[in-house]
């Protein structure tokens, strides 16, 4: 992740939470809240529930790589997390990545196409 810092305590995951924008799918939810940093700052959640250390690790691994293939087509400044959902768990790596992409979407965290 090039220009991309993790969130790793947890007073800012928790205020995300509360004051972050949020956009749910069926594999994923993403919280976002702007900020005035020259970058970008992400969090990755996976719940005890959605399994075993092998399972939670391998969608942990998949949302960061998802993340840092779309790093620039995301627009700088903003928090981030992202809490897999259990149907995370059998989805493949492109139902993965389009939930990302259209969550980002929603929160109008993509940089515009230009023509």
């Amino acid at each position: 992740m090039l220009y991309t810092v993790t969130l790793k305590k947890n007073h800012e995951f928790r205020r995300l939470y509360a004051k972050g924008q949020s956009a749910a799918g069926a594999y994923l939810v993403l919280y976002a809240k702007k900020t005035r940093r020259g970058g970008n700052r992400v969090g990755f959640t996976v719940s005890t529930k959605l399994g075993k250390a092998v399972t939670r690790n391998r969608v942990r691994r998949r949302l960061r790589e998802i993340y840092r293939l779309h790093e620039a087509e995301l627009l700088p400044g903003a928090d981030m997390v992202v809490v897999a959902r259990g149907r995370a768990v059998g989805a493949d790596y492109w139902q993965l990545d389009r939930a990302f992409l259209s969550a980002c979407k929603k929160l109008k965290l993509l940089r515009e196409a230009k023509p």
